[in-house]
């Protein structure tokens, strides 16, 4: 991931997490998301099923800051981002779920907040799956 040209985020294989922080969301849901991010079993096993975590793996975690997640577009043309915290509170969240990552044991490299990053991915499988802590779906 860059900004500017400059390098700021990179990580060998494993998962890169675009996450939205919602004026509701709180610390237990950053732990929450960092938590199941880490034991997330999406990996290969030995038979070729997604049974391994990114712990099991050895593998890392990317963490995006994406408020535009929660844009709305289901009325006119332009994007509502009214459910999207603020920056000072999302700030905070983002990097708290990078801390508990972390102190999962897993390695955590991220972009830059509030920066215009370019993020390049190999997406391997493909698997795409939406997180969201108030089990919405």
């Amino acid at each position: 991931m860059r900004v500017d040209g400059e390098t700021v985020g990179e990580i060998g294989p494993g998962l890169v997490a675009l996450v939205g922080v919602g004026q509701g969301d709180a610390e237990v849901d950053a732990e929450q998301l960092a938590t199941k991010l880490v034991h997330l079993r999406v990996f290969p096993d030995e038979e070729g099923r997604m049974n391994r975590s990114l712990l099991d793996c050895g593998a890392e975690l990317l963490v995006v800051s994406q408020f535009t997640l929660l844009g709305d577009a289901r009325k006119g043309r332009r994007p509502a981002y009214t459910a999207a915290a603020p920056p000072e509170r999302a700030e905070p969240l983002v990097e708290r779920l990078v801390a508990q990552a972390g102190a999962l044991g897993v390695r955590v490299a991220t972009g830059r907040f509030a920066a215009r990053m370019q993020l390049e991915l190999v997406n391997d499988g493909p698997v795409t799956l939406l997180l969201d802590t108030e089990r919405a779906f």
